[in-house]
């Protein structure tokens, strides 16, 4: 990882945690990455085992998002850090509260996955659309985890870019969820839940945006939510 941005410090140990902290971040981030992948996974294959692995992995998330706020409470009592520290600190906080978020969202496709499970035949033929939305959403969130890893923004237009994709795939599915209803009533139940996945992914997108935002902030000490794509391709010029 690039630490030329972390200012080096007469104490070695502070270096020391702000590392550390980092580290568990990406850590957090490429557990929340697996919960995606597995839950997704799980819907397509109708594997409720790997689904209830998903579930199991929550609290693993959970207890991370817990540890790494306890250690930044601790960094801010004790080293009253300022600067590009200090908007690390708080870009880390806002971050792993967007990592715990997605890990709710990815807890529950797998949930989804198990109602669904054996339900449908031939999924894949049935849901493709949804497949590739999660890879899309799959790409924003690991893009922005790179980003953090290199601290290095000048992607974060392109990750930001992908959302659009997104918001436009998700409402074609549901366009096609309510056009199954109405062919047969009989499929409500098992298209809502269908639906929740859908919503559930383009939550994540939006959480891999929100991600990108507080990367900005952290770099550029600018607030940058709230802006249109445009805005910020704007922003990121200047």
């Amino acid at each position: 990882m690039d630490n030329s941005k972390i200012g080096q410090h007469i104490s070695g140990q502070f270096n020391k945690e702000l590392e550390d902290v980092r580290n568990k971040v990406l850590t957090m981030g490429g557990l929340v990455e697996q919960q995606i992948e597995l839950a997704v996974s799980a819907f397509a294959t109708g594997d409720m085992e790997m689904a209830e692995l998903v579930i199991k992995q929550d609290n693993q998330v959970d207890a991370l998002e817990m540890a790494i706020d306890q250690e930044c409470m601790q960094i801010l009592a004790l080293r009253q850090p300022a600067a590009f520290d200090l908007r690390l600190l708080i870009t880390v906080i806002k971050v792993v509260n967007e990592l715990e978020r997605v890990g709710d969202m990815a807890e529950r496709i797998a949930e989804m996955a198990i109602q669904l499970a054996g339900a449908d035949s031939n999924k894949h033929d049935q849901y493709y659309e949804l497949e590739h939305m999660a890879e899309l959403v799959q790409e924003m969130l690991h893009g922005a985890l790179d980003v953090f890893a290199r601290m290095n923004i000048e992607g974060v237009t392109t990750i930001t870019g992908l959302d659009e994709n997104v918001d436009r795939e998700y409402g074609s599915i549901i366009r096609q969820l309510i056009t199954k209803m109405m062919e047969d009533p009989r499929n409500i139940t098992r298209m809502l839940d269908v639906l929740w996945i859908a919503r559930s992914l383009e939550r994540i997108g939006d959480h891999a945006c929100n991600v990108c935002e507080h990367l900005v902030y952290m770099v550029k000490g600018e607030d940058v939510r709230h802006l249109t794509q445009e805005e910020l391709e704007r922003k990121m010029k200047q």
